[in-house]
Order: structure tokens, then C-alpha cells, then sequence
């Protein structure tokens, strides 16, 4: 933005002061996308800097001269408010921008995302160029202040405020008695700005926003923007962040140095202000909107490669990434998390079974029983919807009660019928898939299996998984806990896993068991069968004030010698017990960087781990990036509390 720069002749403090009544300010951010990830703390943003804005105490700019634009769907929703509040700006023009930014890097020019942008296709965001335009060539007012919140955006002070020389053809008109420009960015042009923690703003912009309602003890009684960027700089300093991060400014024409907001620390409550030339009322948006944004990307000036190549502006580094070199996650999603479907809350998710590419179910452990269908989107960007549930009944019609604790799920061929392994009991039973009734009666289940004082169990830790074989000839049942007979080792609980041999939909019969150890501390939450010899095992702990373990074993059961089922597991030799091979920790997944991934206070272990309980594998991929892999999907419980998530995973893994 191309300004005049000369000096104001005005005599008094009062007349050169920055003039609420006369400003004019736009709130511009996207916080949904299609196809970039959320930004989750662009509403706290823009509420948080629009009520310091308003606030008489500090600024005082009326509501009415404010424009809020939130998720705009395309250029001109974006770049029109900022036009009408240019031409309704008399004294000072305030832009802020929020959202992703891109960057092509061959042509050194920023565009900014719409939800709809797509990074690779620059036709479906917007120039920066057009933004300058809009603030540049519209409306009579005297200052322009651009406001940037976002990875690299120091970058924008290379090319300061013009247009012209990005190859935008300005308009004819000149810029009479605008006397200068001021930008703040939240970093220089080679750092990240961060987001740590999703239920807040941003780190720049809470800074930002704590300077202007606490003020600078000490300071004058009117702060210029260039001392409010000084304290905003001085406390990002103190912040543990990922990355030093440290905000930049531009002044053009002494526009910082202008008083701007008063000094909370040490002002007066405010008197009558000065009377003013009335100001044009500021026309509302067509897109008036309440929400919130988090920060632009407005990245310049890099050194080019010959093609485009594109720079995420604001967002830190998203999860994702190699968590074994057999196991890689592709996503998460905490979209279930607390939602609800046809008015039921989804919640206690204990076992997960996939339908087709990209459909699941989710089985719930609350005696209410329910199986709720899912969408889950494509792997590598998780967006899972949830249907209307399926409550099981007993085969009288009626709601089960204490009997159910759904722990296990299997959809058997055809996928007419569903089995549920309950833990209550336990029991295995057959139900229908249209109409939720118990067909059958429950299949067999060991005596040993069952609670004292008919049998050698745990309460609350009997059978926790079943699963099928690809053929559907083999059905697999696993304890969670150890038999009473059976005990553990150095903290390795010896399990059982009983394998049946049937048809499905038929008949199942016992066939043979398998002694299982878990790892120290672990117990035994999920099996899946990747073959019809070969099991993946899913086993998890918890921890208080730690948090949780996840970790998936690979089971090759091929060669393993059958247990003889009368004997305890306590002192049998070695090779008695079915060999499992580390194939990931969940723990060791990459998490992206700090604050991305929710998390809750107290827990110090990587944010990605929750209460896994569920565990679904696809086919393998034929093409593409993961041909020759497998999709894994896991879900966690909740347990129907406040302070769990229930969280989705999907993971790209090689089985041999």
C-alpha cells in the first residue's frame, strides 16, 4: 500500500490521536475447511479482539463500526466488507485477517484460503494482492492498519504495503491525505506462530489482547500501536513455545507512534471525548457474522523453486507421520466426541467393526446397547458422521439390562447379523442388524470364562475381544484379565484366547485355546484377525496422572502349540505362550506440534493417546501411496465422562 508519508500539522495530542468514532474495522477469519485442517482457536480471536476493540475503557470503537466476517465462501465475500469499511473509515481503516495462508513460492505471492481451498489449486483462494487493493484504493481514510496473526507473516514487511509492484494493476485514483501505514505480525518471516492450546486464542493474538486490557505499567496514558507491539513482544519472549516466535511491525508515516488505545495500567476511567466531525455510519457486511478467527498466513518473498509449491501459513505441524516402520497414522478425529445422533449421545465406544470402504460400526459398553453405523471419510482426513443407532434387545423385544456390557463386535458375512461379546456374564450372542433382536442362543462360552462363583474370572475383566477370520470359519474370544488359577508374571498378565470353528451364521463349537502374555502392566483390549492364522492384538493401560499405553502386537498363530486348558498358566515354560511382535506404540506416533492435538491437564505422555478400546482392519490397498498396506482403525471410550475423548484413528500398517 503505497502511501503518503508527510507529518500531520495538527497541534494538539488530542486532534493527531487515532479517532474511535471515525474508525472503521473488519474481522476477517476461516475456521472450518473442507479439505485444510480446523483452526480451533479462531473464535476465541476474534471474540476476544473485538470485545477489547469495543470496550470504552480502551478504545471504545461502537459495535456498529465493527464487521465480523466469519467463513467466507468466496472472494468477494471476503474482500467486499473490507471496500465498505474502507469507505466508511474517515480516520483510521483496521483490518485483521485470520486463517490458513498459502504460498506460491515461484511467483512470491500469498493467497488466502477460503473453506474451500485446496492446497495445489491457487483458483480457489484469494490473492493477497486483492486484499492491499481493497484497503489502498477505497475510502478517504487517513491511516491503514493491518493486523496478522500466523506462520511466516513477517514475511509481508519485505514487500511492504504495495500493490503495484506484485503486478496488481492499481486503480487510477490516488490516496489523498492518507499519511501513513502501520502493520504487526506475529513473527518474523522465517518462524511459525503457534496455537498451543485450541480453547484459547493464539499465542500472538492472546498476547495482543492481554496488552490491551492490562495494559503497561509504567507506560504513558495513551499507548500508540508501536508501544502496544513492544509489550505484545516482550511477553511473547517470556512464552515456552515449540519455536522462538517474535512479532514484527512497519511503521509508514509515524502511524505507530500515534495514541491509540489507553494504557489500563495506569489511565483514569475515561472523560467525554473530544468532540469530532461526524463520521459516515459504517455500512454493515452483507456476511455479518459472530465467530472468531485464528491467524493469516501472509508469507512472501521466498526463494522460488520452478514449480508451486505451497506454505500453510498459520497452522502448526498437524499429526501424522511414521509411528514404526510398519505402522504409519494417517489421521485422527475427535468429531464423535460428545456429539449426538437422532438425539442420542454417542459415548462408551468399546469395539468398532468395519462394513465396507470407509463404513464402520461402533458398539457401545453401557447397558443400553447400542451399535451405531458410521461414516468415516477417507483415512488419510477422518471425518466421521454417525447414524442413527441400533439398540439391541433381548430375543423377547425387550431392552437388555445388566446382562449387556458390550465389549466385542463382530459383523458376520453378508452382514444380516452382528456378534457381541458382553462382559457381564460373559456371553457371546448373535443379533440381527434389522431389527436389533437376539436371533439364536448365546454361543457357548468356557466355564472358566464366567465370574465366581461359577467360574475363575474377573469381574469387569472377562472376555474384551472377538473377532473372525477373513474365511469366517474361525471365530476368536480373548480374556481381559488373567483366570484366577492363572496369575501373571513379574506384572505380565497371563491371558486366554479361545478359538471356535463354524460357518457363519451357524453353529460355533470350541476348538482350541491359546496362552497369551500380555506386556508388563498391559492388559488385553482388542484382537482382529489380519489371516486366518495370524491375530493383530490390541493391549492399553492407564496410568493416573500419566495417562494412557497403547500398543498393537502382531500375533502369528501358525506353529503355536494349543494350551492344555486344565493346567494354570502361572508356571508354564516359555514357549507355551503365542509369540506377539511389537507392530506400533501409539505413543510414539508423531503428534504435530504442541496444542494441536487436545489434550487434558496433567497428562505429560504424547496428547494422541486416549482410552483405545476398539480396533478395525481394511483390506489391503491395491493402489496409491499405501499399496501393499492395510487401513487400521482404532476408537477410544470415553466411559461417558467429561475428561475422556472419544477420539478415531486411522493408521496405514504392513503386515507381513
Amino acid at each position: 500500500m503505497t502511501v503518503d508519508t508527510t507529518t500531520e500539522d495538527a497541534g494538539t495530542d488530542e486532534v493527531r490521536r487515532i479517532d474511535p468514532a471515525r474508525c472503521a474495522c473488519v474481522l476477517i477469519g476461516v475456521d472450518r475447511y473442507s479439505e485444510l485442517e480446523p483452526l480451533r482457536s479462531v473464535r476465541h480471536n476474534l471474540t476476544e479482539l473485538a470485545a477489547a476493540l469495543t470496550d470504552k475503557a480502551i478504545l471504545g470503537i461502537a459495535p456498529e463500526r465493527i464487521t465480523t466476517v466469519a467463513n467466507p465462501e468466496s472472494a468477494v465475500d471476503l474482500v467486499a466488507p473490507i471496500r465498505e469499511a474502507a469507505k466508511a473509515a474517515a480516520d483510521t481503516l483496521i483490518v485483521y485477517y485470520a486463517g490458513h495462508g498459502l504460498l506460491d513460492r515461484s511467483e512470491e505471492e500469498l493467497y488466502l484460503t477460503l473453506p474451500g481451498s485446496v492446497e495445489d489449486q491457487p483458483e480457489t483462494a484469494v490473492s493477497d494482492a486483492y486484499i492491499r487493493r481493497a484497503m489502498r484504493d477505497h475510502g478517504s481514510a487517513e491511516r491503514r492498519v493491518l493486523l496478522l496473526d500466523c506462520c511466516y507473516s513477517g514475511r509481508v514487511l519485505r514487500g511492504g504495503m504495495s500493490v503495484a509492484d506484485r503486478g496488481v494493476r492499481a486503480s487510477g485514483r490516488t490516496l489523498r491525505g492518507v499519511r501513513g501505514a502501520y502493520v504487526m505480525t506475529s513473527t518474523s518471516g522465517d518462524r511459525k506462530s503457534h496455537a498451543p492450546d485450541p480453547k484459547r486464542c493464539t499465542a500472538f493474538t492472546g498476547e495482543l489482547v492481554g496488552v490491551l486490557r492490562e495494559g503497561v505499567p509504567d507506560g504513558p496514558e495513551m499507548l500508540g500501536l508501536h508501544a502496544v507491539f513492544e509489550a505484545v513482544r516482550d511477553r511473547m519472549a517470556e512464552r515456552r513455545l515449540p519455536q522462538p516466535q517474535e512479532p514484527q511491525d512497519r511503521d509508514e508515516g509515524g502511524v505507530g507512534l500515534l495514541p491509540f488505545v489507553r494504557n489500563v495500567a495506569v489511565a483514569p476511567p475515561p472523560t467525554a471525548a473530544v468532540a469530532a466531525p461526524a463520521a459516515p455510519p459504517a455500512r454493515p457486511s452483507r456476511r455479518l457474522l459472530a465467530a472468531g478467527a485464528l491467524a493469516l498466513g501472509l508469507v512472501a518473498g521466498l526463494a522460488a523453486p520452478p514449480a508451486w509449491q505451497w506454505v500453510r501459513g498459520l497452522n502448526p505441524q498437524q499429526p501424522g507421520g511414521a509411528c514404526s516402520p510398519r505402522a504409519t497414522l494417517l489421521s485422527y478425529s475427535d468429531a464423535l466426541d460428545k456429539r449426538q445422533a437422532s438425539g442420542e449421545t454417542i459415548g462408551g465406544l468399546s469395539a468398532l467393526a468395519l462394513t465396507g470402504p470407509g463404513r464402520a460400526l461402533a458398539l457401545t459398553d453401557n447397558q443400553t446397547g447400542r451399535v451405531f453405523p458410521l461414516r468415516l471419510g477417507p483415512p488419510e482426513k477422518l471425518r466421521p458422521e454417525a447414524l442413527t443407532a441400533k439398540t439391541l434387545r433381548t430375543q423377547s423385544g425387550t431392552k437388555p439390562s445388566e446382562w449387556f456390557d458390550g465389549e466385542g463386535l463382530v459383523v458376520e458375512r453378508g452382514g444380516k447379523t452382528i456378534l457381541v461379546a458382553s462382559e457381564t456374564g460373559p456371553a457371546i450372542r448373535r443379533f440381527s442388524m434389522a431389527t436389533g433382536t437376539q436371533v439364536g442362543r448365546d454361543l457357548p462360552v468356557p466355564p472358566e470364562f464366567r465370574t465366581s462363583p461359577k467360574g475363575q474370572g474377573q469381574a469387569g475383566r472377562t472376555i474384551e475381544s472377538l473377532t473372525v477370520s477373513p474365511d469366517g470359519r474361525y471365530l476368536y474370544a480373548a480374556m481381559e484379565g488373567a483366570l484366577a488359577k492363572d496369575g501373571d508374571a513379574r506384572g505380565r498378565t497371563m491371558l486366554r484366547i479361545q478359538r471356535y470353528v463354524g460357518t457363519p451364521g451357524g453353529a460355533y463349537a470350541f476348538d482350541r485355546q491359546y496362552a497369551y502374555q500380555a506386556k508388563e502392566g498391559m492388559y488385553l483390549a482388542e484382537l482382529v484377525a489380519s489371516a486366518d492364522d495370524r491375530l493383530l492384538a490390541l493391549e492399553r493401560q492407564y496410568v493416573d496422572g500419566i495417562g494412557n499405553a497403547v500398543r498393537v502386537y502382531d500375533v502369528p498363530l501358525k506353529g503355536a502349540q494349543p494350551m492344555d486348558e486344565s493346567k494354570a498358566l502361572y508356571d508354564q515354560p516359555a514357549d507355551v505362550f503365542v509369540e506377539h511382535r511389537l507392530l506400533f506404540d501409539l505413543g510414539r506416533c508423531p503428534a504435530g506440534d504442541p496444542g494441536v492435538v487436545p489434550t487434558h491437564p496433567g497428562r505429560i505422555v504424547n496428547p494422541l493417546l486416549e482410552n483405545v478400546e476398539g480396533m478395525a482392519l481394511g483390506e489391503p490397498w491395491t493402489t496409491g501411496p499405501h499399496k501393499g498396506r492395510r487401513p487400521l482403525y482404532l476408537v477410544s471410550d470415553d466411559n461417558n465422562n467429561s475428561e475422556q475423548t472419544t477420539r478415531l484413528y486411522a493408521l496405514s500398517v504392513r503386515i507381513p
